[in-house]
């Protein structure tokens, strides 16, 4: 496989993980090129990891040598730098959110496919071998049926986390703990038990923020095929507590916990997968974790464009996380059960 010729845009909060697989990475992806349009920030990030920086957007845009964007910036601007990234030929790597509002995300979408680009999304929790594994215990029908399938995303995060300009406010972040943290989870969930018929939501900004959006959200959900479960989020939690999917079927119980898989089967059978302990204090802290499941995503993202696949992830993917949020939302808003897009 050729070498991957990368830009980065944006290097902010979301880059540490991004360089540091990068490096790892640095014999199948070059990156030629990192910009954000903050000196300060260009001059800290060349220093941290010795990769070379631009000081304008255009410089990476117009070089034809590189393949790819990983665009890292508030969700706020997405939909044009993709639109620009696209335009230019380039093939994208988005962190989430796909952008502020489903229809922003849709465009985003409609922006790479009509410019022929491939587009991935950062959900880097995919990744993790736990979650491959319980994948792939559901793909041989090892749970049987689903009846139940319910998450918890139980965060901590200071005041003076929303106190940065724009943070957890609808015109940068396109929401609270839903959009911005708990799409994670989100994601995870939908990718185990697929999208459920309905949901009857609430959600509100507790007393522990002063901030635009909620930082406190819980729902039932109802599947069509008479499964139901519950959906838990909140950046209240302290000190922060790992992720929880818990899938219960007719032949078994799986429990993911951050990076470790519990499975039990009614034949007597079971699996563990991953360290118990691992994860918990990555869970207390913002950007925590380390870089080996981003080097996953960045070497899938590599392999898809080496191969003219789609990337594991992909935006219509990740657009029905965007999906259930809304349906969340309303529902909290107009006080009753509202159905969730389907999509397929």
């Amino acid at each position: 496989m050729s070498v991957l010729r990368v830009g980065i845009i944006g290097l902010g909060m979301a880059v540490a993980p991004h360089a540091e697989a990068l490096l790892a990475l640095s014999g199948r992806i070059e990156v030629v090129a990192a910009f954000s349009p903050t000196a300060s920030r260009r001059q800290e990030f060349a220093d941290r990891y010795g990769l070379p920086v631009v000081d304008s957007l255009q410089a990476i845009l117009s070089d034809a040598s590189i393949d790819a964007v990983l665009i890292l910036t508030p969700p706020s601007s997405h939909l044009e730098l993709v639109k620009q990234a696209a335009r230019a030929g380039k093939h994208i790597l988005l962190e989430k959110p796909l952008d502020i509002s489903t229809e922003r995300a849709e465009a985003v979408i409609a922006a790479a496919r009509d410019a022929g680009v491939k587009l991935g999304i950062v959900f880097q929790n995919r990744f993790r071998p736990a979650s491959l594994a319980l994948a792939e215990l559901l793909s041989q029908g090892r749970l049987g049926d689903l009846i139940s399938a319910s998450a918890r995303r139980d965060n901590w995060r200071t005041q003076s986390y929303y106190d940065e300009p724009g943070r957890g406010t609808l015109q940068r972040d396109g929401g609270g703990v839903l959009m911005n943290q708990a799409i994670h989870t989100l994601d995870l969930l939908l990718s185990f038990a697929g999208t459920p018929l309905e949901v009857t939501g609430y959600a509100r900004t507790s007393p522990i923020h002063i901030m635009e959006t909620e930082d406190l959200a819980a729902c039932v959900l109802r599947f069509a095929n008479g499964a139901i479960g519950t959906i838990s989020a909140t950046t209240c939690a302290y000190p922060g507590l790992p992720e929880r999917i818990e899938l219960i079927g007719t032949k078994g119980t799986a429990v993911l916990i951050g990076p470790h898989l519990s499975a039990q089967f009614q034949d007597g059978t079971s699996l563990t997968v991953g360290d118990p302990d691992a994860g918990r204090l990555a869970d207390a802290q913002i950007m925590g974790f380390g870089h080996q499941l981003h080097e996953a995503l960045l070497s899938d993202f590599a392999e898809a464009i080496a191969q003219d696949r789609s990337p594991r992830i992909t935006g219509e993917m990740a657009l029905r996380a965007h999906d259930l949020i809304d349906a969340i939302l309303l529902s909290s808003r107009e006080g009753r059960a509202v159905t969730v897009r389907d999509r397929a």
